[in-house]
């Protein structure tokens, strides 16, 4: 293989079943299928480049575990700028102490299995682990088990900024929620949840997990001072709490106070009712009922605070849509009161929410921009127009020029890595999107790129005319299109159009650069295939970037 490096060895990843068996049972339940088949290139023992460079920015983590007695606690943990460091790709550092008052300060003092997710809600990215806690002399030490990203579907916009320490009021204790508390929750629009299952001690899959869930405020229902109904929206379809909960009911709830640091911290027992219908939301695809066996109320508890970026968001009026492909249409955003957008990368996504009728509140998502960065005064993104997508239909269906919606600024760190060397932008399908703008700055610096995308036949090749009269333009751009149900007027140039699904080999054939940079966009199955593939033949991980989209993201 060209592509190796002299003196490289070239291994190859024998992948294994990276859930339990609940987990398998949830996700067949929901009709996910057999999710190990597309998700082991997500799911890994150790943390990439950009996960450490995220966990290292943090200002806390959040962690759930169980307590001497087996019940389940989530909590957060902070401490000062730079706390946590990532000595190497397997371990994690937190220079720092979790409180006597905490219900995992125990654990944490001797040791054990944990779960963890790191989350920055200002620019909505998280990404989860589990593995095992340490405790050393300037704080404590984390070995991973698993590690895998999440989509930023539900993580609402906040600035964080520290207070004055001073000693926080005695925690609460209590069997049952008291009216303020119940107050408190119905007004959330965060909570974390924690899980976890004792399976086998060599397996990958055994020990907690913790996760973030959002909504608007009050979509956690209080139905009686020891009960929660959560609702459960789709997701990336691995069903990990879901799952864990199958396998062992015992669940810790968090509920930050974004405004005072306070922590509440609840434990029970979890069931799923897999209807869920009784939650009046078409998004909610089940409920998880929470029975309450013990409340810890810990006011102050930390010193970050926390508040909501809605100043940052603006009106948008639809200048201009355009149908790219069959399903596939683009649509221009200016400014409503004539002033200027705030600039992006190529590869940043646009998070917008939309006032769709019959829901209670506006619906959010985010689309990658797809309109070159220098294009002065316009925001365009291009979407798909899905069967079971809430907002994309409205986009495709109810959106005419001069409609408005709000935006929040451009944000994502799928962005060209820094230098001068080549760069393989591989998408499938509508992940072209953020390749588009990502082409236009390769072509306006004079840097190689090679451009590679898989479709099913011409008409569902978005953008390509513009694509190809940039390209056209600038010798150090390739295009090559591989059609999996091309048409005969597809294939008319076979230096540069193909049968078939891209393949790892095949690829390697076409970008023959051992410095080359990977940024890899497309169904979560694709990138999973992609991303492994290209490990097994050598490339460096740090050369690989990606972004999925759909089920798994």
């Amino acid at each position: 293989m060209p592509f190796l490096a002299k003196g490289v060895a070239m291994t190859v990843t024998v992948s294994t079943n990276p859930f339990h068996a609940g987990e398998r049972a949830a996700q067949l339940r929901a009709g996910a299928g057999d999710v190990s088949q597309w998700a082991s290139g997500f799911v890994r023992d150790h943390l990439p480049e950009q996960h450490r460079e995220f966990h290292t920015s943090l200002p806390f983590l959040i962690v759930a575990s169980g307590d001497e007695q087996g019940r389940v606690w989530t909590t957060l943990i902070e401490g000062p700028t730079g706390f946590i460091n990532s000595p190497d790709p397997r371990h994690l550092t937190l220079n720092t102490s979790l409180s006597a008052l905490d219900p995992l300060a125990g654990r944490l003092a001797h040791g054990g299995s944990i779960g963890a997710v790191g989350i920055d809600q200002a620019s909505r990215r998280r990404n989860r682990f589990s593995g095992h806690v340490t405790p050393e002399a300037n704080g404590y030490s984390i070995e991973m088990r698993q590690t895998f990203g999440n989509c930023p579907q539900y993580i609402h916009e906040r600035g964080w900024h520290r207070a004055a320490t001073t000693p926080p009021p005695s925690p609460r204790h209590a069997q049952e929620l008291n009216s303020d508390q119940i107050a408190r929750i119905r007004s959330a629009d965060t909570l974390f949840i924690g899980s976890g299952q004792q399976g086998r001690p060599d397996s990958s899959s055994t020990g907690y997990d913790a996760s973030h869930r959002g909504g608007e405020a009050g979509f956690v229902q209080v139905t009686g001072p020891t009960e929660l109904r959560i609702p459960d929206y789709a997701g990336n379809n691995f069903f990990n709490t879901i799952g864990n909960i199958m396998a062992d009911p015992r669940v810790g709830l968090l509920f930050v106070d974004f405004q005072t640091g306070g922590l509440l911290h609840l434990t029970g027992r979890a069931e799923i009712d897999w209807a869920g219908n009784d939650h009046h939301d078409p998004k909610v695809q089940r409920v998880i009922t929470v029975s309450i066996d013990k409340v810890i109320d810990r006011p102050a508890a930390v010193s970050l605070r926390w508040s909501r970026l809605d100043h940052l968001s603006r009106q948008l009026r639809l200048a201009r849509r355009k149908t790219e492909s069959r399903d596939i249409t683009s649509f221009e955003f200016v400014a409503t009161n004539g002033q200027e957008l705030q600039p992006f990368l190529p590869g940043q996504h646009l998070p917008i929410s939309v006032d769709i009728p019959g829901l209670s509140a506006p619906a959010r998502r985010s689309y990658s921009l797809s309109g070159p960065s220098t294009a002065k005064g316009v925001y365009r993104i291009s979407v798909k127009r899905e069967t079971d997508g809430l907002v994309s239909r409205f986009l495709h269906d109810h959106l005419r020029e001069g409609s408005t919606i709000t935006a929040h600024p451009p944000a994502g760190d799928f962005i060209l890595p820094p230098g001068k060397g080549p760069v393989a932008l591989i998408s499938a399908g509508v992940g072209i999107t953020p390749m588009v703008p990502m082409l236009h700055d390769l072509a306006t610096r004079g840097r190689p790129g090679i451009f590679v995308h898989g479709a099913r036949r011409g008409d569902d090749y978005a953008l390509h005319q513009e694509l190809r009269k940039l390209i056209a333009r600038h010798h150090h751009l390739t295009e090559h299109v591989f059609f999996s149900q091309p048409r005969a007027e597809d294939l008319t140039q076979p230096d540069r159009t193909f049968t078939g699904r891209i393949s790892t080999q095949a690829l390697l054939k076409l970008v023959p650069s051992a410095d080359a940079h990977f940024m890899l966009c497309g169904p979560s199955r694709f990138i999973s295939d992609m991303r492994t593939g290209l490990e097994d033949r050598g490339v460096a991980p740090s050369h690989i970037h990606f972004e999925s989209f759909g089920p798994g993201a």
